[in-house]
């Protein structure tokens, strides 16, 4: 079947502010601006594009579970432990909004920060077999 979705090109991310916001994502996660207007700034990391959209206030990609949790909608990967620990040492040290080191009881670890708009995030200590191979990143 050639007519498959390939892969997630852009994911929009609700921000009050999108000046202070742009240059957040900048800052703490070393996304690169390359758009920005009064209602929304284009970033690019972690291989992929995110619009930052001006929202009403309150606004976040968050959710509440069934069990009535406020969850998370992406997880970002690096590569292993010792990386997801470095990771969460710089987070902690720009003083980010920072979870504790988690084992939830699968393979990896995580951890969840959050942006300065209360949108959640999770990181996974496990690259996908998938972007190892394709970045040639798998040991031969």
């Amino acid at each position: 079947m050639d007519d498959k979705l390939l892969r997630v090109g852009i994911t929009y991310i609700p921000v009050s502010d999108v000046d202070v916001s742009a240059e957040w994502y900048v800052n703490n996660l070393g996304a690169e601006l390359s758009y920005k207007d009064e209602e929304k700034a284009i970033i690019n990391f972690a291989n992929q594009s995110f619009f930052l959209v001006k929202a009403k206030e309150n606004q976040s990609s968050n959710f509440i579970d069934s069990n009535g949790n406020e969850r998370f909608s992406m997880t970002f990967e690096v590569d292993g432990l010792s990386a997801l620990e470095e990771i969460h040492s710089i987070f902690v040290g720009r003083e980010m909004k920072v979870g504790s080191i988690e084992n939830r009881g699968h393979a990896g670890r995580n951890f969840i920060f959050s942006d300065l708009n209360g949108n959640k995030f999770d990181v996974w200590s496990e690259l996908s077999p998938n972007f190892k191979e394709n970045k040639n990143l798998v040991s031969k």
